[in-house]
């Protein structure tokens, strides 16, 4: 959801993409439901089908053909009827070993897709209900994990909030950058986390994505992408997958915040290192 995160003066020649991240696309979503917007978190284990949700509960399936190089051509979508909409504000996904579930902002709860809500942190409770959830992941072994979307403080780190064995800890922290919050999550084959973070400026919307190796001690973090103004749409959600090749593809949404102004699209990075 638009936000006026940071009202700093961040300039066009801002930083941008590292060379591990090689921008591969960036594909207009097409659908016949008038009530397709507000994209805020996307799932995928193949490039060829996804799973999407906006922040007014409703879910889609994405259809996204590729060309022989497995570059997306189009994306379309339909509604899903997998998964019943959501009266919350949804603002992330997870779908893996322990099953598939969603974050949502108001008021901060994560809950199995179709099913019950999970304990709550006792921190949930005191997250505003513009500034909560906004990321979920999940890793092989079945652990969720959540952060918010603002702590409050210019100099107060992100808590990473870990669900496991039926128990909510809060093993880590997120440094704070450059004035970017955290929108997006997921882990890669390769077990490290992916966070796709949002900076709103004068000019418009940046992204960043870092990388976290949460096993290292203490955990270690690589800036893989950093976008100028209006590169991209407000880009919310990540999914971080492995093409027929072997090749890492960071594949993202945007929400349009139901604006026509905005775009409704799915932007596509190959992790060239």
């Amino acid at each position: 959801m638009l936000r006026c995160l940071s009202l700093g003066l961040t300039l066009w020649a801002g930083a941008i993409s590292a060379q591990t991240l090689e921008f591969v696309s960036a594909t207009p979503i097409t659908a016949e439901a008038a009530t397709l917007g507000g994209l805020s978190a996307i799932e995928t284990t193949d490039g060829s089908t996804a799973l999407t949700v906006s922040d007014r509960g409703q879910f889609f399936d994405l259809t996204l053909e590729r060309d022989t190089a497995g570059n997306i051509t189009a994306a379309r979508a339909a509604p899903s009827a997998k998964f019943t909409p959501s009266e919350h504000d949804t603002e992330g996904l997870a779908i893996g070993p322990s099953g598939a579930f969603a974050a949502f902002e108001g008021p901060a709860t994560v809950r199995h897709i179709n099913g019950a809500a999970l304990p709550r942190h006792p921190d949930f409770r005191k997250m505003g209900s513009n500034a909560a959830l906004e990321a979920l992941a999940i890793d092989a072994q079945g652990r969720l994990f959540t952060l918010e979307e603002s702590t409050g403080g210019a100099d107060v780190p992100f808590a990473l909030y870990m669900f496991s064995q039926g128990v909510w800890s809060k093993p880590h922290s997120i440094p704070r950058q450059h004035g970017f919050f955290p929108v997006g999550a997921d882990f890669g084959a390769d077990g490290r986390l992916y966070l796709l973070e949002r900076q709103f400026t004068p000019f418009g919307f940046r992204s960043q994505i870092r990388r976290f190796d949460l096993d290292a001690t203490p955990p270690t973090e690589t800036t893989l992408l950093t976008t100028y103004a209006l590169q991209h749409g407000n880009l919310e959600g990540i999914a971080v997958w492995q093409d027929a090749n072997g090749a890492t593809r960071i594949t993202m949404v945007s929400d349009n915040n139901f604006l026509p102004i905005q775009r409704n699209q799915v932007v596509e990075y190959l992790l060239s290192e």
